[in-house]
């Protein structure tokens, strides 16, 4: 098998999904045979937003022939991670490179996990939610849009309102009785906005 670990390996995070990976090319002679590529081995070590340590999935990527960079899709972002490099002849794998350590960046947070709207009065709608199973960074906000939708299906005026990123759930006021209303729903970070969750819910027609 190969003698010696690719050198000067370097991680140029692109962007919160998206590493590349270079790396020194070993000298041939200590190849011990031949040159077929190298392997990167890279791990998620741990979410950023949540300090849990799960069960670690290496991940493998081949590279063949000489190449001495590669691309590594498929991150989660706000995530620390480590890789090593191996050169790969026909009998196997060298040693690995030392681990290097990177981080990727915050990213747009999936849909909140739920939007509940519950307690119909005739002015009034509760609505509770859970936040995002995955939030990608830190949550900064969350922005709720409604509107009322008349017995045609038109949709009246869209009011727009942002709510702390520490709570979860809303009283909402002063609405129209017996008028049904739509809801659309979604957290953000600072790199902006999560995809939305929609619902609809009526307000009482009298007491």
């Amino acid at each position: 098998v190969p003698m010696v670990a690719p050198g000067n390996v370097q991680v140029h995070v692109i962007n919160s999904t998206l590493a590349k990976v270079h790396w020194d090319p070993v000298p041939l002679k200590t190849v011990r045979g031949h040159l077929q590529g190298y392997k990167v081995y890279y791990w998620k070590v741990q979410s950023l937003s949540r300090r849990s340590r799960r069960h670690v999935e290496k991940k493998i990527l081949t590279f063949r022939g000489n190449k001495t960079f590669g691309m590594l899709p498929g991150l989660e972002p706000y995530s620390s991670y480590k890789l090593n490099v191996r050169v790969v002849n026909g009998k196997g794998e060298g040693p690995a490179s030392p681990d290097k350590v990177f981080n990727t960046p915050e990213g747009v947070p999936s849909s909140p996990s739920f939007l509940k709207i519950t307690n119909p009065t005739l002015d009034s709608l509760t609505l509770e939610w859970g936040s995002p199973t995955h939030p990608n960074g830190v949550l900064t906000s969350y922005t709720l849009k409604f509107q009322p939708i008349n017995n045609t299906h038109e949709l009246g005026p869209l009011v727009e309102i942002r709510i702390p990123a520490n709570e979860s759930s809303l009283i909402l006021k002063n609405l129209n009785y017996s008028t049904r209303y739509k809801f659309y729903f979604n957290a953000q970070t600072s790199v902006g906005s999560g995809s939305q969750i929609t619902e609809e819910a009526v307000t009482i027609m009298d007491e």
